[in-house]
């Protein structure tokens, strides 16, 4: 059991490494929550054009430039552009009603690159502040167990399974940005902030056991097997929690519209990723810091 555990921890590290190598190589493809620009949604009452289509015909309005096009159901097409003023909008509109008749605009949204800077800027430092906040917590909530390790190390552990639950969704949006498109907006900030919740409710449900373990059996010499066996007695609450959660946002992602469609893309990688990372990232390190500090 102790070799199952190496394998999948050092497969888990794996996956993360790569996760780096595609952010480092691809880097992300931001939206215009991040970078600035404007964004139109658009529902065709005749026939849609094609994404080349209205791309040229959008792309006929001076002002404008860095024209993508993403078609949506059947008459719906997403629009993203430059920042541009309000005549340039109406501008659009109208080119578009023009060639392809009837035509209603759902959504126009418009941010400067000053306003997407900071936001970005903002996203990061919220994410940090909480990683720092969850230190600080855990090591508070787990100081009983300063018997068998510092409550550092079990913030440490917890740390560890929650930078891995962030990078590898990071990672692969960073791929499909890279093949396929697809942006990194401030709804994947928000994936991000809900993927650490859920995350760490994960490890410390695992530490809650190691810790009541710990205080009724006392088992110094035998950390190890002590959290293997408060793993065994989650494992079943922890995979039906995540399965149920899963078949929810599976639904939302296939039937729950083009707007929230990536948001729960993001929430399925990161809980799929918490579902192990806190057995085989956190409860690895955790024993393994347990040995450091015998040593």
């Amino acid at each position: 059991m102790r070799n199952f555990y190496k394998i999948m921890f050092w497969i888990s590290v794996a996956l993360t490494v790569l996760a780096i190598i595609f952010i480092a190589i691809f880097g992300l493809q931001y939206g215009i929550d991040f970078k600035g620009g404007s964004v139109i949604e658009l529902v065709f009452e005749a026939a849609r054009p094609t994404a080349t289509e209205l791309e040229h015909a959008v792309s006929a309005v001076s002002e404008v430039t860095n024209v993508s096009v993403n078609l949506a159901g059947d008459k719906d097409a997403i629009v993203r552009l430059n920042d541009i003023s309000e005549p340039a909008h109406q501008a659009i509109l109208q080119q578009v009603a023009e060639k392809f008749g009837q035509v209603i605009e759902k959504r126009f949204d418009s941010i400067g690159p000053t306003i997407g800077s900071e936001l970005r800027r903002k996203s990061i430092t919220s994410i940090i502040i909480l990683l720092l906040a969850v230190t600080f917590y855990i090591a508070f909530v787990f100081r009983k167990l300063s018997r068998v390790l510092s409550p550092w190390a079990v913030s440490l552990s917890a740390i560890a399974a929650l930078i891995h639950d962030i990078l590898i969704p990071t990672g692969i949006f960073a791929w499909l940005g890279h093949y396929y498109g697809i942006e990194v907006t401030a709804v994947f900030v928000a994936a991000a902030l809900t993927i650490l919740g859920y995350s760490l409710s994960d490890s410390v449900v695992v530490f809650d056991r190691v810790r009541e373990n710990v205080l009724r059996l006392g088992h110094k010499d035998n950390f190890g097997e002590l959290v293997h066996k408060s793993i065994m007695q989650t494992l079943v609450r922890s995979l039906n929690t995540t399965f149920a959660t899963l078949l929810s946002l599976v639904s939302i992602y296939f039937f729950g519209g083009e707007s929230i469609k990536y948001f729960a893309l993001a929430l399925i990688l990161g809980i799929f990723c918490g579902a192990y990372s806190s057995f085989f990232v956190a409860a690895p390190i955790l024993v393994w810091l347990s040995r450091k500090k015998k040593s």
